[in-house]
């Protein structure tokens, strides 16, 4: 019997935590790879894509070993004593792959995660629901804007397409919220992109709801005229 590959991680493994770390950061997990590697992220960034990145290897490793025991028993090979042996290094080559997974397990990945979490929550103002200014904000981003760099000042300003002005620390507190993303691929002297992340549009369209909603009219008091006059007979 050949013998076998070594596991080689051709695309990146989904984690159970992938979805958290999109939701607290706004970006997805690729763009996170890719901005660890340009070296674009903080440190408490950097540290949560290290530990994120370290806990999809592993379960990298735990999937191509399973796969394989459940091909070597899947009775496509003869069984005899070298499919045994076969069988029995998968078995331990397997269990080593789940160790080094224990090892770069959930928790450490939380850890780094939580106050990435909790910073997101904080910086999004009234418990989650957006200001006037956010809302008005928000809005022109949704119509394309950019971030640019004064090349002589190197102050920062953000232009709507609309021409509407955005504060650069109103930006920064949104992109912090997870509302609105960077194109960093584009130089800021240039002018980079700025857009919504699904989280940003789901805020806009909540806080489109919430004032869509009529205000419910209050009961009339007891003994007071009803105010639509009863008609005449």
């Amino acid at each position: 019997m050949t013998p076998q590959p070594a596991p080689t991680p051709a695309r990146r493994a989904v984690t159970q935590l992938d979805y958290r770390l999109e939701t607290a950061t706004g970006h997805d997990i690729d763009t996170l790879w890719a901005y660890r590697d340009r070296g674009v992220l903080d440190d408490p960034h950097a540290q949560l894509v290290d530990r994120h990145r370290t806990l999809a290897s592993a379960q990298i490793g735990v999937a191509f070993y399973l796969k394989l025991l459940n091909r070597l028993t899947s009775g496509e090979f003869p069984v005899d004593g070298a499919l045994f042996v076969r069988i029995d290094r998968t078995v331990d080559q397997l269990e080593e792959a789940a160790d080094a997974r224990d090892a770069a397990a959930a928790q450490k990945v939380l850890a780094a995660l939580e106050p990435i979490e909790a910073a997101a929550a904080a910086s999004t103002p009234d418990g989650g629901r957006l200001s006037t200014d956010d809302r008005a904000a928000l809005l022109a981003i949704a119509g394309g804007a950019r971030l640019h760099e004064h090349l002589l000042t190197g102050r920062l300003s953000v232009t709507a397409s609309s021409g509407t002005r955005i504060p650069y620390p109103q930006m920064q507190q949104l992109e912090r919220a997870g509302l609105t993303v960077r194109d960093t691929s584009h130089p800021v002297h240039a002018g980079q992109p700025v857009s919504l992340t699904d989280a940003g549009r789901a805020a806009l369209l909540d806080a489109r709801r919430t004032s869509a909603t009529p205000v419910p009219k209050s009961p009339a008091r007891p003994g007071a005229s009803p105010s639509t006059p009863a008609k005449r007979r």
